[in-house]
């Protein structure tokens, strides 16, 4: 290396800048060192998980996992594990790397399993083409029928003019359905630019507002230094309003209903998004929470997919449709249930406007 060349990074350094958490474990499991990214997963700083046990901190569903941790002289590489840390439940990839020089000494790497996107993805955006198409070609008998049953209104008396309006308004119900799956499989992302955040919240709060309960209580907690995002502006007020809709009718059925909207900057958190072939930086987070009864846990990890609900006369396509938005953006939407507490989170991530 030259004089002139810059030095490279310190270990410490490098250690720092990685996107997934990493600490150091001693041989009876104590954390000795952890990364911005750990802290940020863990929800803890690094002065307040030094000196902790590790199997304290982030305790497993599966007994067999925690038996293998216990374990100094193994190396273990899991993924989709899910662990328990304070009070929120995490899907986590995990490994444990021994150090040859230093016998019971470990690393282990942790990263939010639904960080990156899926190499299925791919296959299911090819499946939602077919109902897209197959949508199209419903679209015109739908107009036929309904354009029949108009002409029959002219025709019949008032009596049966109800069937002729009932068959109206499921015409219709169905042709909304199936705008909806259309933009489920559209295929081209609307274009983004630099988009005030806050603003796009305000505009998808008094949409949500002028519908709701007055017995609903919102709050905002935001973070007024926050930069621009990277976002289309009209898609991401789509996203927000879908979410608050979901979270006011989620806690309409508690005593006292509450909706909390927060912004706030994080770090660590990466998407590698396959279509750019990099990974993303995503440090912008929106969080909407309610205090209703939560997802029922037998759909809660498929919410996402088309047509899956909890709702009477739900359509299962709001939740899928605002993956969709997301992703376009190049951002991510994840969920968690706080049993404790009572609150069910949605969050999104979004990248900042360079």
């Amino acid at each position: 290396m030259s004089e002139s060349d810059p030095a490279p990074p310190a270990a410490r350094e490098q250690i720092n800048g990685l996107s997934f958490g990493m600490l150091l474990l001693s041989p009876d499991h104590i954390i000795m060192q952890a990364n911005p990214a750990a802290e940020s997963l863990l929800g803890r700083s690094s002065s307040r998980l030094s000196g902790k046990s590790f199997l304290d901190i982030v305790n497993f569903a599966r007994p067999d996992l925690t038996d293998r941790l216990a374990d100094t002289e193994t190396q273990l590489i899991a993924r989709g594990v899910d662990v328990r840390v304070g009070n929120r439940d995490l899907r986590v990839n995990i490994t444990l790397s021994t150090l040859a020089n230093h016998p019971g000494w470990r690393m282990a790497t942790l990263s939010d399993a639904s960080q990156g996107e899926r190499f299925e993805d791919h296959e299911r955006r090819g499946q939602l083409r077919g109902p897209a198409v197959l949508s199209h070609e419903i679209k015109n008998p739908l107009a036929a029928i309904r354009g029949a049953a108009q002409l029959l209104a002219r025709k019949v008396g008032e009596g049966e003019k109800a069937l002729t309006g009932l068959i109206a308004d499921e015409v219709d119900r169905i042709a909304q359905l199936i705008d909806r799956m259309q933009r489920l499989g559209r295929e081209r992302a609307e274009p983004v630019g630099p988009t005030n955040l806050h603003s796009a919240i305000h505009r998808a709060f008094e949409t949500v507002r002028i519908s709701s309960d007055p017995s609903v209580a919102w709050r905002e907690e935001f973070d007024p230094s926050l930069p621009p995002v990277l976002a289309n502006e009209g898609a991401l007020v789509q996203v927000l309003v879908n979410l608050m809709v979901n979270a006011r009718d989620a806690c309409s059925t508690v005593v006292a209903p509450q909706l909390i909207v927060r912004t706030r900057f994080v770090s660590g958190i990466v998407m590698n998004v396959i279509r750019l072939g990099r990974p993303v930086k995503l440090p912008i987070e929106i969080q909407i929470s309610d205090n209703g009864p939560g997802i029922d846990p037998a759909i809660r990890d498929d919410i996402f997919e088309p047509f899956v609900t909890s709702k009477t006369n739900g359509q299962g396509l709001g939740l899928a449709l605002v993956q969709k938005l997301v992703r376009d953006m190049d951002g991510r939407v994840s969920h968690e249930r706080d049993e404790s507490g009572g609150w069910t989170h949605f969050r999104i991530h979004l990248p900042m406007a360079r």
